[in-house]
């Protein structure tokens, strides 16, 4: 059958991820040192497997409410309390990932033809998402140091924007808005009548010193956050996210998860009801360290690096003698070592993404050999 005759626009607009072909790689590359994969590399805590286990056993196996199970509902909206005091998320919705609480978002919100401002780099969902739902895709540079400035946005508005996509701590990038920065997004939303989606699943990875709020502190009325415990848990394969922002919009998002999704998996929600009681300050400092040897590793040997202030990831620049970063990343896994390139998050292909959630024997190789491909 002709296939490319049967199938839809949609789908012949998307192009496959470029991280999942680093994965399939993975697999043909022997003794990889893999530095690609945006996963934390301790397992999930065995409070949450014990959780988990009671559950199946307990027979607790059947669907969900569809919005999701009461009284995980009630401890994510008692974080955003705890976070942003008054000015929290009205209701929240537990969904399949946060991806999955971003394509329900999306849907809900995006007509054909309404735009939506993606950053760019960008996490590699975005724009084929606003593809899936018939939507312009606009996007607003951050490069070189990944900042967003409001007043640059601005500029791109039009009477068709609807939607502002950003993301704090970014991937790829692990940039983190500074507060002055929420502020001025959230004045221009507020002026422009836009919708803030604001993905913030990377959360708890902050190094800064200042509080890490979420935009919904300062615009609750027209800020989604999309956050979950993928990350934070190491919960990658559970899917287990969420939604919180406006009482009208979750409404909306949960009628579209009920035909679609239809809810995020029981086991996984059962056993998030430990998660909340847990402490991450370990992780975090030890991440943080992680970050920081890896930056100055990258610098000693000539890579030029933006300092990130969150997430898992640096996105260095490719070196000059490189045609491009997919060029670079070639050269590197002829020498075992697994990247990403830039253009799979960007329309320029100057940068790539190195993943330190890797343990430290890999990032202290993974350096020898970015050393190397930098004489």
């Amino acid at each position: 059958m002709d296939y490319q005759k049967l199938l839809s626009q949609r789908t012949l607009n998307i192009e496959a991820s470029g991280i999942r072909k680093i994965f399939d790689l993975a697999a043909t590359v022997k003794n990889a040192v893999n530095l690609s994969i945006g996963q934390p590399d301790y397992d999930v805590p065995e409070v949450l497997k014990e959780a988990a286990n009671s559950a199946i056993r307990g027979g607790r196996n059947g669907y969900p409410p569809s919005p999701g199970l009461p009284e995980l509902r009630k401890l994510v909206l008692e974080h955003y309390r705890h976070s942003c005091g008054s000015s929290c998320p009205e209701d929240c919705l537990i969904t399949s990932g946060g991806s999955g609480g971003l394509t329900l978002a999306l849907l809900a919100l995006v007509n054909p033809g309404d735009e939506v401002l993606i950053p760019d780099p960008y996490f590699v969902s975005y724009k084929h998402l606003t593809t899936i739902c018939g939507g312009t895709k606009v996007f607003y540079d951050t490069y070189p140091h990944f900042s967003v400035k409001a007043a640059e946005i601005e500029k791109l508005v039009t009477p068709r924007t609807k939607v502002l996509l950003v993301m704090s701590p970014g991937n790829p990038t692990g940039a983190a808005l500074t507060t002055e920065e929420k502020r001025g997004l959230a004045d221009l939303a507020r002026r422009k009548n836009l919708i803030i989606i604001s993905d913030e699943v990377y959360e708890i990875f902050w190094y800064g010193q200042e509080p890490n709020l979420s935009l919904s502190a300062f615009y609750p009325e027209g800020t989604l956050a999309v956050s979950g415990l993928t990350k934070t848990a190491a919960m990658t394969g559970w899917r287990l996210g969420w939604t919180a922002g406006p009482r009208e919009l979750i409404a909306e998002m949960i009628k579209l998860q009920q035909f679609t999704f239809v809810c995020a998996p029981s086991t996984a929600q059962y056993s998030a009801l430990k998660a909340f009681t847990l402490d991450h300050s370990k992780t975090v400092q030890q991440y943080r360290q992680k970050r920081d040897f890896m930056l100055q590793g990258l610098r000693q040997t000539g890579y030029e690096c933006e300092k990130p202030g969150g997430a898992f990831y640096l996105f260095p620049q490719v070196p000059r003698r490189y045609e491009n970063a997919q060029k670079f990343v070639e050269a590197a896994i002829k020498e075992r070592l697994l990247l990403v390139p830039g253009n799979s998050f960007s329309a320029r292909d100057t940068h790539f993404r190195i993943s330190f959630a890797a343990p430290d024997q890999a990032l202290q190789e993974g350096l020898e050999i970015l050393r190397k491909l930098n004489k």
